[in-house]
């Protein structure tokens, strides 16, 4: 399969669009690429990339290894049923929706008794569209290591890659990166309003917070020293720092991050019921 990855994205939407942007030209063709849509106008952007598309399953993806669900969550399950008459011994499965369990997507596939096991599940998070996102990755086991070399140079493609062994972990992962670009829009949206009440202009601050968390992110994966080192390295006793550190630390500020990252946790894992029904 390293040899050759042909690819079916059923679901042409912003993610299947950042995964093949980083796949066509370096890993695959556009010839390789198949694109099922129930949406003509998304049909026919792709289709315009020199790929086939379908706005329904059909014998197609018989000729696709790979699968890459990547419809809304309440959607999964009716692609899944309309997709499953294609599958092939050697067809990979990989699912980009979130809160659904890899169990129950095997389930789906096949049945209570014989599930899919070729399946990987996948929690990415939206900088993906940059290039920049961070996803976990999690296999059943029918999944082959070549299997998950081919997984990792597709996600590779829009970011960092983890491997976890359950969807507890997952969760995990949805709760830290998944979630996690909301909690620094906040926090960045909290700075520039911090610097706007203290005369800054919209712009200014604007400028100042996006190049400070850029800037802080950067040190931080290119640095040696450990994260509680270089918050030191900035705070001097009895300084600036210092006292705007008071105030976070007198709030709890680290526990209520976790305590947000818990909610969220659990609620991917209701989500995850919710939809097994």
């Amino acid at each position: 399969m390293t040899q050759e990855l042909t690819i079916a994205f059923i679901g042409g939407g912003n993610m299947a669009t950042a995964l093949a942007a980083g796949l066509i030209g370096k890993r695959c063709g556009a010839h390789d690429v198949h694109v099922v849509d129930v949406t003509a106008s998304v049909l026919e952007k792709w289709s315009q990339q020199g790929v086939s598309v379908a706005a329904a399953p059909d014998a197609t993806l018989a000729s696709r290894r790979v699968w890459i669900f990547a419809v809304k969550p309440q959607y999964l399950k009716a692609a899944v049923e309309s997709c499953r008459p294609f599958l092939r011994d050697d067809t990979l499965v990989i699912s980009i929706a979130a809160g659904i369990s890899a169990e129950t997507i095997s389930q789906w596939l096949g049945t209570a008794d014989k599930p899919w096991t070729r399946l990987v599940r996948c929690m990415p998070n939206t900088p993906a569209l940059i290039g920049s996102g961070a996803s976990g990755l999690m296999a059943l086991s029918g999944v082959s290591e070549d299997d998950r070399t081919v997984t990792q140079q597709l996600m590779r493609a829009v970011g960092e890659v983890v491997w976890v062994e359950s969807d507890a972990q997952i969760d995990a992962v949805t709760a830290l990166s998944g979630s996690g670009p909301a909690y620094v829009f906040l926090f960045l949206e909290s700075l520039i309003q911090g610097g706007i009440e203290q005369g800054l202009s919209d712009d200014q601050a604007r400028t100042l917070a996006l190049a400070t968390l850029n800037g802080a992110t950067q040190l931080a994966a290119l640095s040696h020293e450990s994260l509680a080192v270089l918050r030191e390295r900035v705070t001097s006793k009895g300084g600036t720092t210092a006292a705007a550190l008071d105030v976070l630390y007198s709030k709890d500020f680290p526990a209520i991050v976790q305590l947000a990252m818990q909610a969220a946790r659990d609620r991917a894992a209701e989500l995850s019921d919710e939809f097994a029904k």
